[in-house]
C-alpha cells in the first residue's frame, strides 16, 4: 500500500500530513521521524480510533 505524505521544512522541523487527511498534521526533526508519526496517524484512522476522520478526495486534472 502507498500513501502520499505532504511536508515542508520549517526551521529545524519537518511538518506534514497525509494527502487524504490534511486535518491531521504531525512533525518530526527528521523526515524519517515525520514518516513514522504520519504512519501512526494513518494506522489510528484505519483502525477507527479517529471517528471523525473523513478523507479528502484527490482529483487529478491534466492541463
Amino acid at each position: 500500500m502507498k500513501i502520499n505524505m505532504v511536508y515542508k521544512k520549517e526551521k529545524r522541523w519537518f511538518i506534514g500530513h497525509i494527502q487524504e487527511y490534511p486535518d491531521y498534521e504531525s512533525q518530526g526533526e527528521t523526515l524519517e521521524e515525520l514518516r513514522e508519526n504520519l504512519i501512526e496517524i494513518y494506522d489510528d484512522i484505519s483502525k477507527g480510533l479517529v471517528p471523525d476522520a473523513e478523507p479528502f478526495q484527490v482529483l487529478e486534472v491534466a492541463i
